[in-house]
């Protein structure tokens, strides 16, 4: 087991596009760290130059208390597992398992008891014998992290290794590697773009966008308090809506409000903070789907055909557990939405509605029959909201 240190990590190409700028990355010995972030966003490569297969432009990478810059990928003693397996097509699956023990001369015996032993964790103890061809996609991820983990490193380094399989494999395998990772208690390094992945499997996420850390927490402060406006609308399914409004003193009150709303804001913190850099201009709001719901007359409808239960209000999750933090004043906080469509999902159900011309997305429990251009009410729960800097994008409160 070893920590891995990142400092001040590039990748440049000869056409200067920077793959990874200044990347800066503590990974304590043990973690279970994911990379996650659109496709190009860095993550792949800051992986690949840990593991030694893509060259570092600049900057430092430890491992251990070893900078390994220079050193060979087979001698830092990292295991990667690959998205498309890597496997040896003309090799069992006890010969894949072997091949890199056997490179290390470890006698035969001893070669023997790890992949039996390995082969029992993974439930392939059955399919030693069998080729890579005559495996299923779960069972030859299963084979490509036994070889992993016969090698007993001390980083393991995943790059997508769920992509190609089906929804169902991908729960499953997902179970099965937090279980390894528990089980070995080795340094995990997983790269995704599956934000679903990094909020399950992850004790630290790196949330990663034109090659540079957006932000690294774990998974709940990364739900519950996003660095900027990226985060925000990268993690968390269906993604984040954005509002604009308007911050303005009258007297001795602070208000800010837009077509929908206007509240008095008592907060202390955030008043200060609004007041001093953003008094008389923009600000945008997020809200996310689950803080919308249904109210009045279309609600009561659908809940009574279709037992669907009222969301209780729980002031303790809330962003501003004060209730006179956010005091509406001479607005009402609901709005006239048209539905657009619905996606049903059994256990909840997706409104996509739009206000004026902006798009948005609540999530109600239960199922919604509702249809294409039907008028709904919609009320914000905005002592749930986050507030982002409108230019800079960078989170406020």
């Amino acid at each position: 087991m070893a920590k891995v240190i990142l400092n001040h990590l590039n990748k440049r190409y000869d056409n200067d596009y920077k793959a990874a700028n200044d990347i800066n990355l503590n990974i304590e010995d043990g973690d279970f760290v994911v990379l996650v972030g659109p496709s190009g966003c860095g993550k792949s490569t800051t992986l690949r130059m840990i593991a030694g297969l893509e060259e570092i432009t600049s900057g430092e990478l430890y491992i251990g208390e070893r900078l390994v810059n220079k050193v060979e990928p087979v001698e830092r003693d990292i295991a990667m597992v690959f998205q498309n397996y890597a496997l040896y097509p003309h090799f069992s699956v006890y010969e894949n398992m072997a091949f890199a023990l056997r490179i290390k001369k470890m006698n035969k015996k001893e070669i023997d008891n790890k992949i039996r032993e390995t082969a029992k964790t993974l439930e392939l103890q059955d399919l030693l014998n069998r080729k890579p061809k005559e495996l299923s996609g779960g069972q030859r991820q299963r084979v490509a992290l036994g070889r992993a983990i016969v090698r007993e490193p001390k980083v393991f380094l995943m790059d997508e290794p769920l992509s190609n399989l089906d929804a169902k494999l991908r729960v499953s395998m997902r179970s099965e590697i937090i279980k390894l990772h528990q089980r070995l208690k080795t340094t995990f390094i997983y790269v995704t773009h599956d934000q679903t992945e990094a909020m399950t499997m992850g004790s630290k996420i790196v949330v990663m966008n034109k090659g540079e850390i957006q932000q690294v927490a774990d998974p709940v402060t990364i739900y519950e308090k996003p660095s900027n406006k990226f985060v925000a609308s990268f993690i968390g399914s269906p993604q984040m809506n954005f509002l604009n409004a308007t911050v303005d003193r009258i007297d001795d009150n602070l208000y800010i409000e837009n077509d929908y709303f206007k509240y008095d804001i008592k907060h202390k913190e955030l008043r200060t903070i609004l007041e001093e850099k953003y008094c008389r201009s923009e600000v945008t709001i997020g809200i996310r789907p689950e803080d919308i719901e249904v109210v009045e007359e279309e609600k009561r409808e659908f809940n009574e055909s279709f037992n669907i239960e009222e969301k209780e209000n729980n002031d303790e999750n809330n962003n501003f557990p004060d209730n006179e933090a956010l005091r509406l004043v001479g607005k009402t906080d609901v709005a006239v939405a048209e539905i657009e469509f619905v996606e049903i999902l059994g256990s909840e159900t997706y409104i996509h509605f739009k206000i004026n011309n902006s798009n948005m997305i609540c999530k109600v429990n239960g199922i919604f029959r509702g249809k294409e251009g039907q008028v709904i009410r919609v009320r914000f729960n905005f002592k749930k909201s986050h507030f982002f800097d409108k230019d800079s994008e960078i989170r406020i409160y």
